[in-house]
């Protein structure tokens, strides 16, 4: 589930047919992803599945403990929209530069986003007590508000740009900017280049009260938003009219674990294994830190890790067509979703096979490591059926991209190196990484 800005928006907005990448309708059954950030197109093929009379293996590496300093626990449920395969955590938010102690509300339901970057809330579910706290960027020529547009391939959100202190366990980063949508202290509305699809302007439409992003990314924009401004991303808002602007990488929205004192050069998401029939909850631990404490050990556990694209893209191969840094990781995506012609497919374009197929792609990094992921693809309409909440091998067609979401997580643990930093098992940032047992 990934904001994308600049020129990448079009990459972002092809979505599935179904509801698009990045948030979630109302309805429990209809497909959400985000489609890849990369410019670089695929090979085209016209070849069957390659499908096998054999079922992948589940994956079955068991969660750490979620009761140590420096984990919080995951949670997929029902709550708080009736949506399928949505894992959420609980974020703290206080008085920015209080080391997260005064003016605190806890936030419950915030999507888990490993495909986007920075924390975003609803100014709706953030008690007035704090967001009265929060303190809004400025233009400092000007002192007109600093707004941001994120796009998603399912709509888009507007709102201000805040600063806030947060707190998740007893990891603490302070003086962060994060982005409050629909902020009724913004009386302007979206320019009409990040009005693309969907308003997401509720949390029922996003299925979420916010999305917590720890991709790999540090920023959720980066260096082409300082060089100039652009479109669909920050802007400068003032007497009825807002304006493209250019935003320092130190004020621009970005991944709360990088501000931690310690336990700062990433992630890894623990998600336990459920049925092939789905779970009617799962549960899970995001633990930060990346060798840096004896519960987030990546070095000597011979995991093959993937050094990726700024955006946390590498390459898949698949059915005969390779995605050239254009396959990613991402808890935010509710299903895995490829493109395979020859399953059937109900009318939201999720995958309905006869029978539960067995599938594989091939995975290579850009520092060349390579492993073959196995996975399945059951009837989707069969599983919603079930009543359940919590699938492995739900699936639907999206070209163009490959992307391996939540459903890859169940049963593994999935390690992401942010940029600009290091671990002793995964080198330099950015990076991917998992194990399955």
């Amino acid at each position: 589930m990934r904001a994308i800005f600049g020129v990448m928006v079009a990459a972002l907005t092809i979505g599935l047919a179904a509801c698009g990448g990045g948030g979630s309708s109302n309805s429990t059954t209809s497909s959400t992803t985000s489609s890849g950030t990369s410019s670089s197109t695929s090979s085209s093929t016209t070849s069957s599945s390659t499908s096998t009379s054999t079922l992948a293996t589940d994956a079955s590496a068991t969660p750490t403990s979620s009761s140590a300093t420096n984990t919080v626990p995951i949670t997929i449920s029902s709550a708080p929209y009736g949506n399928k395969n949505r894992p959420m955590v609980s974020v703290t938010v206080c008085t920015p530069g209080s080391n997260a102690a005064s003016n605190c509300s806890t936030i419950d339901n915030v999507l888990l986003d490993t495909g986007s970057y920075g924390l975003r809330l609803y100014a709706s579910v953030v008690p007035s007590t704090t967001l009265s706290t929060l303190t809004t960027q400025t233009q400092s020529s000007t002192s007109d508000t600093i707004a941001e547009c994120a796009i998603f391939g399912s709509g888009y959100t507007w709102g201000t740009v805040r600063s806030a202190d947060i707190k998740m366990s007893s990891e603490i980063a302070e003086n962060v900017p994060i982005h409050i949508m629909t902020d009724s202290t913004l009386a302007e509305s979206a320019p009409s280049d990040c009005q693309v699809s969907t308003a997401l302007s509720t949390p029922a439409l996003l299925g979420a009260n916010g999305i917590l992003g720890v991709g790999v990314r540090p920023q959720d924009c980066g260096s082409s938003c300082v060089s100039g401004s652009q479109s669909a991303a920050y802007y400068a808002c003032g007497s009825s009219t807002c304006t493209a602007t250019t935003e320092a990488l130190a004020s621009q929205v970005g991944n709360p674990v990088q501000y931690f004192t310690t336990d700062n050069n990433g992630v890894i998401v623990e998600i336990s294994q459920v049925s092939d029939s789905g779970g009617s909850t799962a549960s899970g631990t995001l633990v930060f830190g990346i060798d840096t404490e004896t519960n987030n050990v990546l070095s000597g556990t011979s995991a093959t890790v993937f050094t990726t694209d700024e955006y946390g893209d590498v390459t898949a191969t698949f059915n005969g067509t390779t995605y050239t840094d254009n396959a990613f990781f991402d808890t935010g995506s509710n299903g895995l979703f490829f493109a395979d012609s020859s399953i059937s497919q109900s009318s939201s374009t999720w995958y309905t096979p006869s029978s539960t197929l067995g599938l594989s792609a091939t995975v290579t990094g850009s520092n060349s490591s390579s492993a073959s992921i196995g996975f399945n693809i059951a009837n989707a309409t069969t599983l919603f059926a079930t009543g359940n909440y919590a699938f492995n091998d739900l699936g639907a067609y999206l070209s163009g991209s490959f992307d391996f979401g939540l459903p890859f997580f169940y049963g593994r643990h999935v390690y992401f190196g942010i940029t600009g930093t290091s671990s002793a098992g995964g080198g330099s940032g950015p990076y991917v990484s998992y194990v399955s047992s």
